[in-house]
């Protein structure tokens, strides 16, 4: 723990991060990481959601015995992360595909609900594959001989606005195939799948398309998007959904001919269930010779969390979950058996808690923006030192377009999380804690007034669309080290407090703030360091702070 040394003139920068990207300096999860969220109950049995994580629309690839998953990441970055597993049910954060954003000048200031948009991971030619959309540059590819090792740099093999959710389909005659969805704010339309020709190596792919699947000639459809392409027992599958994330379905699409016409057909809904919007996935077969489908389940302050669900095929149609009534239209199931395995995979903590020990910090951390070297550096082998960068005014006197918020997403239904951290006494413009992130957020910390530091409770409500923080202002601060915690409710409401000595209780601060989700985004975990543009900094000011250590509590209910 730092001492009083610290404050005054400070000290030499002996450990500045010299890497070119952020994950250079990561590490894998600690191996006593506290559960936050268990799915696998343990008796050959799992309980849903598998991943009370935001996952947004996920994919997943088996090759063997594994399965790899990737996710939406929008402006995250880095981006595209990759899980692991061996049973589908216990995941495990491996990397990252996409480093960095591109364009990468773009990217290098927030863009809220722009970026990587719906991927699909694929196996092909002994190589793995993920094709992503940026909703505003065209569809990408990445790919990688190791899913955990390096992903190549970003090849845009479409140029275009509005051309999202990409699925590529080899065809066993050698030709290949793209389909993907549109993004009405940006092209005009949606609610339709396009076809195109490609190349078996991405190299090449046709301007020209087929609407193939039109959800305007379906009654009741809006929103058809998200799809996935597939090929079993001489039909194309294409697995969307429609409806919207928060009250939608899951449909399914067949033909003889890539082409069409399709059939169509609604193979699960929420039904009588708690699940709303189930849909937009992955269909996965198993070497065990099973069959499942993994989606999300939109849950707006914690993101779009992930299930799994058993898949039943009846005369060459899937069924998705538990169809009691046998219409062939499935509901979520809430507990089910685990598939078969030849490796079960062992019950696994999601990376949360962080020491910033020996110089790394976390897979779990993801940044506004593009990552740059100089947001923090590395003075010792058990602290981050964040570099406070300038505030961004466009939407008001908040954060919102703060590129160096250092994120990550919540890890279950209710939990408590602490940082504690050293700030120096001579910091004129500073401001740092511990954030609660969304449209809405709320921090609990430190900002300079009148040239010192002061312990502050934070809140700025409709942060995109402007808002300036509401600040309560709890007198100077006492000591140069504090922990700062909140608490986080299954109604997603926090409490937020502090302390000086870790013998004594938290005081509790401000009011009780209900977490609201970001851009299409869950609401977030952060640690952030900024100054004021609006005052003038000391040539002697210290504007950074050290972290400790963050560290997630798991909550569950007795």
């Amino acid at each position: 723990m730092f001492t009083g040394k610290f404050w005054g003139l400070g000290i030499l920068l002996t450990g500045l991060c010299g890497c070119s990207g952020a994950h250079s300096l990561q590490s894998p999860p600690p191996s006593d990481a506290s559960i936050m969220h268990q799915s696998d109950r343990g008796d050959g049995t799992y309980r849903n959601p598998i991943l009370h994580i935001d996952y947004s629309d996920p994919d997943v690839v088996a090759v063997g015995n594994d399965y790899y998953m990737t996710a939406s990441s929008f402006n995250s970055a880095p981006g595209l992360p990759v899980l692991h597993s061996t049973d589908l049910v216990n995941w495990t954060l491996i990397n990252y595909a996409l480093p960095v954003q591109v364009p990468a000048d773009h990217y290098a200031r927030p863009q809220h609900g722009n970026g990587v948009w719906a991927p699909n991971i694929r196996y092909h030619n002994e190589k793995f594959w993920i094709f992503y959309p940026d909703p505003d540059f065209g569809i990408y590819v990445v790919t990688a001989d190791d899913p955990a090792g390096t992903w190549s740099e970003p090849k845009r093999i479409l140029a275009g606005k509005g051309l999202i959710d990409p699925t590529p389909l080899w065809d066993d005659d050698g030709n290949a195939w793209l389909l993907h969805g549109w993004a009405k704010s940006r092209a005009g339309f949606n609610n339709v799948l396009s076809l195109r020709k490609m190349a078996a190596d991405t190299s090449w792919v046709s301007e020209e398309y087929q609407h193939i699947v039109d959800g305007h000639a379906l009654p009741g459809y809006r929103t058809l998007e998200g799809p996935k392409f597939y090929k079993r027992n001489g039909y194309y599958y294409i697995f969307a959904p429609a409806g919207g994330v928060e009250t939608g379905w899951q449909s399914v699409f067949r033909s003889k001919n890539i082409a069409g016409p399709y059939e169509s057909r609604v193979v699960m809904a929420q039904g009588n269930t708690l699940i709303n919007g189930p849909h937009q996935g992955a269909w996965i077969h198993t070497a065990q010779n099973e069959d499942w489908f993994i989606h999300f389940q939109s849950r707006k302050a914690y993101g779009r969390i992930v299930h799994l669900q058993p898949l039943a095929w009846q005369d060459d149609w899937p069924v998705i979950g538990n169809d009691a009534d046998k219409d062939g239209v499935g509901e979520p199931v809430y507990v089910h058996q685990k598939p078969k395995s030849s490796k079960p995979g062992a019950v696994k903590a999601q990376p949360t808690t962080d020491e910033f020990n020996d110089q790394r910090y976390g897979l779990q951390w993801q940044w506004n923006a593009n990552q740059q070297d100089n947001w923090f550096s590395w003075e010792t082998k058990s602290h981050i030192r964040l570099h406070a960068q300038m505030k961004m005014p466009e939407t008001g006197n908040n954060l919102w377009m703060t590129p160096n918020l250092m994120l990550q997403k919540l890890p279950a239904q209710q939990f408590q999380v602490r940082m504690r951290m050293t700030v120096p006494s001579n910091m004129f413009a500073l401001e740092s804690g511990l954030l609660l992130f969304g449209e809405d957020y709320a921090w609990v910390g430190v900002k300079a007034i009148n040239g010192a530091p002061h312990l502050v409770y934070v809140q700025c409500r409709n942060a995109r669309t402007g808002c300036d923080e509401s600040v309560h202002d709890y007198g100077p601060v006492k000591h140069e080290t504090i922990e700062f915690r909140y608490i986080m409710a299954s109604d997603s409401t926090a409490v937020f407090g502090y302390r000086y000595d870790d013998t004594e209780p938290f005081t509790v601060v401000g009011e009780q703030f209900i977490a609201r989700r970001g851009r299409w985004v869950g609401a977030k975990t952060g640690i952030f360091a900024v100054t004021n543009p609006l005052i003038k900094v000391d040539a002697g000011s210290q504007n950074y702070v050290y972290v400790d250590y963050v560290r997630f509590i798991p909550m569950h209910r007795k």
